[in-house]
């Protein structure tokens, strides 16, 4: 997906002009797990100021795009200000989200999305941890240059946000959900931030026998 990662950049670049801080790439792309059939691209987008709705707009379209070619789960990605980055702000704002959840809301009302898609959003704490530890700058200012410290307390609320639902979750997608709580355990109990393989990984080495399989 080098290709499309370079021509998402490009488009961000023409889109967003002199306002554009850098594109970044995190997740398991970054991290060396990625598989092509189970996993997405996550990216985040950060800008020095405020986007306009019609920019916005003109972004989205091109996002939908290269989703289609994406992998199986497609593009996730946020764009969020320069300044929650540098002085980091929990639960953190965004301009603008995207991901294969939100796909049939874009297409039913594009106007909408693009008017009420933001707020803040708890998984940026993790997504900005994992940024700072093995994120590619794709383009743009260095990551240590924007991404700054983020506090404990807020990297483990928000893993545990995204596991909260774990009990329900792990009938349907099983492989995710296990290996995410090992990745979860793994920082708990050793402040280890992990992928979900080495957080798997971890877990063979941790947890009992009888789980293994």
């Amino acid at each position: 997906y080098e290709d499309l990662l370079s021509r998402f950049t490009e488009m961000c670049r023409e889109i967003l002009g002199e306002n554009l801080t850098g594109v970044y790439l995190h997740g398991s792309a970054a991290m060396g797990c990625f598989q092509p059939q189970l996993s997405d691209l996550d990216l985040l987008v950060i800008v020095n100021t405020d986007v306009p709705d019609g920019m916005k707009a003109e972004f989205m379209e091109h996002v939908v795009c290269f989703n289609e070619e994406g992998p199986g789960k497609g593009i996730e990605l946020s764009l969020v200000k320069r300044e929650f980055c540098e002085t980091f702000v929990y639960p953190t704002p965004f301009e603008l989200h995207f991901s294969e959840a939100h796909l049939e809301w874009y297409k039913r009302n594009p106007q909408e999305y693009v008017e009420k898609m933001r707020g803040t959003d708890k998984d940026l704490a993790a997504h900005f941890m994992i940024t700072r530890k093995f994120g590619v700058c794709l383009w743009g200012a260095k990551k240590e240059d924007v991404f700054g410290e983020v506090p404990a307390e807020a990297y483990r609320d928000s893993i545990l946000y995204d596991v909260e639902n774990a009990g329900e979750d792990i009938l349907t997608n099983p492989l995710y959900v296990t290996l995410n709580l090992c990745r979860v355990l793994g920082y708990l109990r050793e402040g280890l931030v992990l992928s979900k393989k080495s957080g798997g990984e971890w877990g063979l080495i941790h947890l009992p026998e009888e789980f293994h399989a």
